[in-house]
């Protein structure tokens, strides 16, 4: 009976080692990811973007250059941008494990795929199709206001015409009484 309890306190032990090594190992992969950020620019240099490794957005720039595009291109890009970097994610992820955890652990291969499906590819760039606007408007130190608009007035009512009373109509308001 002794071996069968040494043999237990033995596979206990060897459990509780392999629990460790792995929990040391997903730390140092918490630890590695941690510190991880993606930048996007854009192809003209006006966006940039940066993402921790949560997907969060932790800096925007937008360079002065970009003050002469509309605020709905701008906007577009930025939103573009954070989904490209986004999408990197996920490999960072595996490169990540490949140096802490391994690639052959099944659960490292569970938050990898749950990370693609977190951060899938972003749609191909493609021109944003707005519309011209009315009027644009640049909001720059130099630019000189524009003068407001004079009010408009209202054209005037046209009256109508008075009727004139014939002449023989002696009935007017003006004298007396009308009791009298």
């Amino acid at each position: 009976m002794p071996d069968s309890i040494d043999a237990s306190d033995a596979m206990i032990d060897n459990w509780t080692k392999r629990l460790e090594e792995n929990a040391a190992r997903y730390q140092a992969l918490a630890d590695r990811m941690q510190g991880q950020t993606v930048t996007e620019r854009s192809k003209d240099g006006t966006v940039q973007v940066t993402i921790d490794s949560r997907g969060l957005l932790k800096d925007l720039v937008i360079a002065e250059t970009a003050a002469g595009k509309r605020m709905a291109e701008v906007s577009a890009q930025v939103m573009h941008l954070v989904q490209r970097a986004q999408a990197r994610i996920p490999e960072l992820l595996q490169q990540a494990m490949a140096e802490t955890t391994g690639t052959g652990d099944q659960a490292a291969a569970e938050i990898v795929r749950e990370a693609q499906s977190t951060f899938p590819a972003p749609p191909p760039e493609a021109e944003p199709a707005f519309p011209e606007p009315d009027r644009v408007r640049r909001f720059l130190p130099e630019d000189a206001e524009e003068p407001p608009a004079a009010p408009r007035t209202p054209p005037p009512a046209q009256q109508q015409p008075r009727r004139r009373r014939p002449a023989d109509d002696d009935d007017d308001d003006f004298g007396g009484s009308i009791l009298s």
